[in-house]
């Protein structure tokens, strides 16, 4: 379920994955939602491009900890890569 920032207090979150598109991002958000997990979204800045580098905005996916590796297997199960920190 998407939570606010407020939700999770001063937890620290783990970021799961990030959406370049918005038709991804809300399939992320109904799968998520329907897992029953607690997330928070977030729009931020990525870079991208090949020749000419752009700045460009995503959606940010979010879990409390305990949720991670139970939120890594539903994205993987359903064909999408997970966030992996270089």
């Amino acid at each position: 379920m998407r939570r606010e920032a407020d939700f999770f207090d001063n937890a620290e979150l783990d970021l799961v994955y990030m959406s370049r598109r918005l038709r991804e991002a809300l399939k992320i958000e109904r799968l998520l939602t329907d897992a029953g997990i607690e997330y928070l979204v977030e729009t931020g800045t990525y870079t991208g491009g090949f020749l000419i580098k752009r700045e460009l905005t995503g959606a940010f996916f979010y879990v409390a900890p305990a949720d991670v590796v139970r939120t890594r297997e539903l994205l993987v199960g359903n064909r999408y890569k997970p966030y992996e920190a270089d």
